[in-house]
This record gives structure tokens, sequence and C-alpha cells, in this order.
């Protein structure tokens, strides 16, 4: 299930919401992250929501939250689906280190109604395994052998495993829109990482994704969207990315 197609991630005000439904987004991310700059609490969560319009897919950001926090958060604020950050798989050298954000396959399950955006990493280029998205496959498989798949992957610019919770996303940097493309998925994918107005068409073309998420690439400060960036942006963006596909 492909949940949009443009989506501005970050949002921090309610005109920015407006504005990005107005010029053609068709879902806004609401970080949760704490630490972040642009981390919401939940009643700043909930005027933001009753501020925009309802057209807009409401998407909460976590990394290594629990369950519980997930849920709250998401019947607070309204949200309509859930993107998650942390590493995939939990592993022997997080022992003792306090800062290592995991959302294992289950989440997908456990949040229940709530469809999952996959944020993933691409593997080595030069790596034993062919396939670049075979850890973020086999993540899916896994999820939906426990009762549920995510419904997109959002391909992400890589962080080193200890990288905390708020510094996972937002960063600037740029994915490798052709070794995306070159990568085989099972699920819809969106690119993000270093998309800009002037280079999100190119990675559009290069990547082959059904869909783009961008946040530092429209601001003029952490969470305070450009208007003129963001215009652009979502001009460039929906010129080229093919139509939603639902269902």
């Amino acid at each position: 299930m492909q949940l949009f197609r443009i989506k501005i991630c970050g949002i921090t005000r309610a005109e920015d919401a407006r504005a990005a439904a107005e010029m053609g987004a068709d879902a806004i991310g609401l970080n949760f992250v704490t630490g972040s700059p642009r981390c919401l609490g939940v009643e700043e969560a909930r005027r933001l929501v009753s501020a925009m319009p309802e057209s807009l897919v409401r998407v909460g950001v976590f990394a290594g939250a629990s369950v519980e926090a997930m849920h709250k958060l998401a019947e607070a604020a309204g949200l309509d689906a859930i993107q998650l950050h942390g590493e995939l798989w939990p592993a022997a050298e997080d022992c003792g280190q306090a800062a290592v954000p995991v959302d294992p396959p289950q989440r997908c399950a456990e949040l229940r109604q709530l469809p999952v955006i996959r944020a993933v990493h691409l593997g080595a280029a030069e790596g034993p395994e062919p396939n670049r998205l075979a850890d973020a496959n086999r993540w899916a498989e896994e999820a939906r052998k426990a009762g549920a798949a995510p419904a997109m992957l959002l391909v992400d610019a890589s962080v080193a495993r200890e990288t905390a919770a708020a510094a996972r996303g937002g960063t600037g940097r740029t994915v490798d829109w052709a070794g995306v493309a070159s990568a085989q998925a099972d699920l819809p994918v969106a690119v993000a990482g270093g998309l800009k107005p002037e280079n999100v068409a190119e990675a559009i073309a290069m990547s082959s994704a059904v869909a783009v998420d961008v946040a530092s690439g429209v601001e003029s400060a952490p969470g305070l969207k450009d208007l003129d960036k963001l215009r652009l942006f979502i001009s460039q963006a929906a010129g080229v990315l093919p139509p939603l596909v639902s269902g």
C-alpha cells in the first residue's frame, strides 16, 4: 500500500502544513523523537493536527519508542501512520549501550491498525549480498510472519549504528539514488536524505522511487519551512512522480 507521493517531514507549524497541502503534498511528518530540533509534545501535536487539512496523511516519526508510547501519541494526535527509524535488529554489541534505538519486525503487528513506513538504508555497494535492500526485505518478511507487514520502505541516508535516535533523520545527507534503482524491494519505495528543490527531479528519475520525503531541504531553520523552497520542491516532484497507487 502506497501511503503518499510527497511527504513534508518535521512540520512544527500549522501554516506550513496548510501550505504544503495547498501546493500538492499529500502527507506530513510529525516528529516525536526526543532531542530532535523538530520534536513535538502531545498537546502541541494535537493543536497542529486540528488546524491542518484532513486530506493530509499524518505520519508520526519515532525511533526505538515503546509500543505504548506510540499508541498513546497516535490516539492523542490523530495519526494515520507510523514511521520507524530505529535499527532493524538488536545486536550483541548493543549490550551496555543505552542509546541504540531498535524497532524489531513485530512492531508492525503490535501497532495494530496503523500502517507502518519503515525507514531503511542501502547495504554496502561492494558487500557480499548483491541486493542492497536485502536486510529491509528480510525485516518486512519477518514482520509479515509476525502478523503485519510495513506499507512502504523509506530509503534514507545511512547512519552509524550507535547514532542517537534524535540524529537519525533530517541529516541532509544524500542517498545513492542509482543504488536504490538497482536494488530489489518487495514494497513501494520512497527516497529521503539530501533532497531539495534543485535535485528532487533527478533523484526520482535515478532512483525510480514512487514517493519522496523531505525535511531540511525545504527549511529556513530546523522545523521552519521556507515557502518558496517548499513550493518549488513540490512542483518539481509532482511533475515526475508516478500517480499514487493505493490498495
